[in-house]
């Protein structure tokens, strides 16, 4: 690149290159090329966006950036200002629950007196709504950007823990260019980020985590594999709804996935967890304050002047706790979730629980923080510590009836749970179920089988007293209704034969008939039970494409065969799709489905209001 000089620089910026781009191109660093700018007085001016197409004057704080010469527009305040960062960009895998936590954080500091600056560049959300933050800047969520605004508005502070992962990448880099980051602080976000870090935190405290390695390359990918056993799930670091997650069976599966699916090296490792098996996943949420890691101890309870050190005291609070119904692997952003668990134990929920206070406190959270938990047996593994809001937390604060997101926007910003009245955990005596919506019916030929790469577009809520309407209402809002007869295909893979048996007597004893191929024929006639056989895709005609075309089958049990599955067995998940009948691929969801019509044909359903169940 040719010697820089200001109107060469000038010129690189009104013509859109990022810092980074020039650093790259002039074989500096961005913080230099960051330096340069300001040395020559080059930074971006902000104008309004002309909502009145020039008609009428348009008061409207919605600003965007411009290195073309003229006035700044941005109006001045004396007010104390927090910036909020925003999600960026909607894609699959970046949750618009997000969303919800930048608004309802924007609402609750507003409402503490702060003026409070959205980031955000997506113009399909709430948070980009004018009337939502007291200013909104559509920028790019990029260090440079951030800091433009941070600087140019004198902020007090920022809040990189609504937006999901691309503003938590941020959050050390802002750091370490004097932004105040307001709530947990950036090197607790990088413990729980950082795989060595992270293990190191859970060796102290003596709490279990799944055997794991990391890798930087294909050799080193293979030793780890070796060493942990298969199954494996691999993932690059920092990575957002699980893009690129894969569970991985064999050496050939592993080798493919670091030549084609991943770009490993030093700087970017690929993590490997040894997979586990037939677990229960569970998510946990919580919120904790300033005051849980300030001094306190027992012994000073017992003093006379201790009433500043009892009101120190720890104050974590879980908000919700989910068990996944799907299998463990599923990403969590697609799994169906029933709050409070339904099938632990008294003794792994309250493990559960001592572990998150312990992780919390360990991290010196402020404000939100989810737990992914594995479950087998009666031991409890951690597979991941998230200290930012999850894109649960709009479920879970409407399933309890408390507004998480606003309080812990309150608490980053200095407020105590005490003065804001949380300081219990709420166990709500009637069930919620979430259940998520895909665009399948979208993608033609798309295989609808989950896995830990998210694929969701959406999310749905049922509640009920009894857990089977729960789940029955969830599958009407977000899927075709659970039938209430008819017939029910079931075709599983070896490895879910045995169990399978015990999943169609509960159909059978509904009153449905049982359709199946010969292979899970085979094992369901000798358990006794009645199954009209029908053909394979390959032996003829009629076969399940068939009935299935023809609305002659009213719910489908497949699960896979395979790593990769059988070219018939998508067909069949497919036209189930696109003839909008019911699926399960998983046993556990096909034993929540004979659950929920169980409930439906005993007593059928009544319909409350959210505002009637708190």
């Amino acid at each position: 690149m040719p010697k820089f000089d200001s109107e060469l620089l000038a010129k690189a910026k009104s013509l859109g290159f990022s810092d980074r781009q020039i650093a790259n191109l002039s074989g500096k660093t961005e913080d230099e090329i960051r330096a340069l700018r300001k040395t020559l007085g080059l930074v971006p001016s902000y104008r309004l966006v002309d909502t009145c197409a020039a008609e009428f004057e348009a008061y409207t704080p919605y600003y965007y950036s411009t290195y073309d010469r003229g006035d700044d527009e941005v109006q001045p305040s004396d007010k104390r200002k927090i910036m909020i960062l925003g999600g960026g960009p909607n894609r699959i895998g970046q949750g618009i629950e997000f969303d919800y936590c930048c608004v309802h954080a924007a609402f609750a500091l507003k409402g503490d007196g702060f003026e409070t600056l959205m980031v955000n560049s997506n113009p399909e959300t709430v948070s980009t709504d004018y009337d939502t933050s007291d200013k909104l800047f559509f920028e790019p969520l990029t260090l440079e950007d951030v800091l433009h605004i941070y600087e140019r508005e004198q902020c007090w502070g920022a809040v990189a823990q609504f937006g999901g992962q691309t503003p938590l990448n941020l959050a050390l880099g802002l750091q370490k260019n004097g932004v105040n980051i307001i709530g947990t602080s950036p090197e607790s976000i990088e413990i729980a980020e950082d795989r060595k870090l992270f293990a190191a935190m859970l060796n102290k405290l003596n709490i279990p985590q799944p055997p794991n390695g990391i890798a930087t390359n294909e050799v080193g990918a293979l030793e780890v594999a070796k060493e942990l056993g298969y199954p494996i799930l691999v993932r690059p670091s920092f990575v957002l709804g699980g893009r690129a997650m894969q569970i991985v069976y064999s050496d050939a599966e592993l080798q493919h996935y670091m030549r084609f699916a991943v770009e490993a090296s030093p700087e970017r490792p690929v993590l490997v967890d040894k997979f586990l098996e037939d677990a229960t996943e569970v998510d946990v949420d919580c919120i904790a304050d300033v005051g849980h890691f300030e001094k306190w101890d027992r012994a000073s309870s017992l003093s006379a002047n201790s009433k500043d050190r009892l009101e120190a005291r720890p104050t974590i609070v879980i908000g919700g706790m989910l068990e996944h119904i799907e299998f463990a692997g599923v990403h969590s952003g697609d799994a169906a979730m029933v709050l409070p668990p339904h099938t632990l134990p008294k003794s792994v929920i309250e493990t559960i629980r001592e572990y998150t206070h312990a992780m919390a406190r360990e991290l010196k959270v402020i404000g939100l923080m989810n737990v992914q938990f594995a479950v087998k047996g009666e031991m409890v593994y951690v597979l991941e510590v998230n200290p930012r809001a999850s894109r649960t937390v709009p479920f879970v604060s409407k399933a309890i009836g408390v507004p998480l997101a606003k309080l812990a926007a309150k608490v980053m910003a200095g407020r105590k749970l005490t003065e804001l009245g949380f300081t219990k955990e709420i166990w709500p005596k009637y069930w919620a179920v979430k259940e998520s919506v895909f665009p399948f019916n979208r993608f033609h030929g798309q295989d609808i089988l989950l896995s830990p790469e998210m694929r969701s577009t959406g999310e749905v809520m049922g509640l009920d007293a009894d857990l089977g309407i729960a789940y029955a209402k969830s599958q009407m809002a977000a899927n075709a209704p659970l039938p209430l007869c008819g017939r029910v295909f079931i075709s599983v893979s070896d490895a879910h034969k045995k169990d399978a048996v015990a999943v169609a007597r509960q159909f059978a004893e509904l009153g449905f008939e049982i359709i199946s191929t010969t292979g899970t024929a085979t094992v369901l006639d000798k358990a006794g039970l009645k199954v009209q056989r029908i053909f394979k895709l390959a032996e003829g005609r009629p076969n399940a494409l068939d009935l299935l075309k023809n609305r002659e089958i009213h719910l489908v049990i497949n699960t896979p065969s395979g790593q990769v599955p059988r070219a018939d067995e998508v067909k069949i998940r497919t036209t189930a799709v696109y003839t909008n009948t019911p699926i399960m691929t998983t046993l556990s969801g096909a034993r929540a489905a004979a659950l929920g019509i169980a409930a439906l044909k005993k007593s059928g359903y009544s319909v409350k209001t959210l505002q009637e169940y708190h």
